[in-house]
């Protein structure tokens, strides 16, 4: 686990980019717990911490392609990789190479 951000870098409903071993990753605090994911919609390269999130999903802010933030799968065959997240002690974590098992409260 890599050290991210603290919980309160990102307010509740949205989402920032981050940078981890190299990987641009979004970083997303919805009411459904913390959720990372690759920072780039594959249809047209669109920034996914930039779209609007509600609950477990995040929608392009380019082309309204929307991604479950737990599975990574979208529209068609388009997908983006997922990340385990681990909140403690106020500070937010994040594995690359490591798939999400399932969200981290809130």
């Amino acid at each position: 686990m890599t050290f991210a951000c603290r919980e309160d870098d990102v307010p509740p409903g949205e989402g920032r980019n981050i940078t981890i071993e190299g990987r641009r990753i979004a970083l997303f605090r919805t009411d459904t717990g913390w959720y990372a994911v690759d920072a780039v919609c594959p249809h047209k390269g669109g920034p996914l911490a930039d779209g609007i999130v509600c609950d477990h999903a995040v929608t392009c802010p380019l082309h309204d392609r929307s991604f479950d933030l737990r599975t990574g799968e979208g529209p068609g065959e388009d997908r983006i990789g997922t990340y385990a997240v681990e909140v403690r002690a106020g500070e937010v974590y994040v594995a690359v190479g490591v798939p999400a098992a399932s969200p981290v409260a809130a």
